[in-house]
């Protein structure tokens, strides 16, 4: 890891020397604290330490901060815009899932959210947009974003903190591991957000309306909760309406160009991604696809 060098770098050769360090923007968490605060203790001429726009929560800034406590020279530290004071995100590793290391399966709403509200998940969240949107206009339900790509989603974490939200939460990790994770009939809906369609034969197996990962939904999904699914593939919508049709499920809507029909769903068409602005903009269609599993 770079920054792992460079602060073995820094200790080595330039603890003595080095007035200003900067490592903001690289998506540093709570497992680098304790070598960041290492070099920080290092480092007595240090002025200037600069780690905004990490994703450090209370643990990691504690531990830096507390290596500061007698450097007489320092004049800014600035971990701004960083996770302190959240618990919006979890990054748990594959062991810890499938080892059920999660105390929360089938305890989500009382345990963590500490209310009954529905709970909805958004699967491959990217930047957690569409999580966090659907939370600031539902505030009777509980949102989880899904990815298994952390640096997407520390932007949603950190508008959710922002924004004072407090019925959105953020977990880094595997979809085909919703099992470990939440229980049978513990979500009521689930969202599936522009997925990548997979569109070669030989990556069907990773298409997210897969039959696997379809019955992976229903055995989390309460008896009558929805599955959504907005895309700009026509290929991944007709793909997912032939299974259905094998299924003998009928679609709850389905439309090839959402925002052209008027009778489309608020939250579908008043909640954009980022990508997905930018796909409206070259008048590229939107489609969107709803429907319950039968029992």
């Amino acid at each position: 890891m770079l920054i792992q060098k460079l602060t073995n770098e820094i200790v080595n050769n330039l603890a003595l020397k080095i007035k200003y360090i900067n490592f903001g923007q690289n998506n540093l968490n709570d497992d680098i604290a304790l070598t960041l605060a290492n070099m920080v203790d290092n480092c007595k001429m240090l002025e200037v330490l600069i780690l905004y726009w990490n994703q450090f929560k209370n643990y990691g800034a504690a531990q830096i901060v507390g290596k500061l406590k007698n450097h007489t020279d320092i004049k800014i530290l600035d971990l701004g815009w960083n996770l302190i004071g959240s618990n919006l995100l979890e990054q748990p590793t594959r062991e810890e899932v499938i080892s059920n290391q999660l105390p929360l399966k089938g305890k989500w709403r009382t345990d963590f959210f500490k209310n009954n509200n529905p709970i909805v998940l958004e699967l491959g969240c990217g930047k957690g947009e569409y999580s966090v949107g659907l939370a600031q206009r539902n505030p009777n339900k509980n949102f989880i974003g899904i990815d298994i790509k952390g640096a997407r989603f520390w932007r949603g974490a950190k508008t959710a903190v922002e924004s004072k939200l407090s019925n959105v939460f953020f977990i880094r990790t595997q979809i085909e591991l919703l099992n470990y994770i939440f229980n049978t009939n513990e979500i009521d809906q689930i969202w599936l957000t522009f997925p990548d369609p997979q569109i070669k034969f030989q990556r069907r197996k990773h298409r997210l309306t897969n039959p696997n990962f379809l019955s992976l939904y229903k055995n989390i999904l309460k008896s009558g909760g929805i599955m959504h699914l907005k895309t700009d593939s026509e290929f991944l919508h007709g793909y997912t309406l032939g299974l259905l049709e094998g299924m003998s499920i009928k679609p709850l809507f389905s439309n090839h160009d959402v925002y052209k029909n008027k009778n489309a769903p608020d939250e579908v068409v008043n909640i954009q991604t980022h990508y997905e602005s930018i796909y409206l903009k070259v008048d590229k269609k939107i489609t969107y696809l709803s429907f319950s599993f039968n029992d």
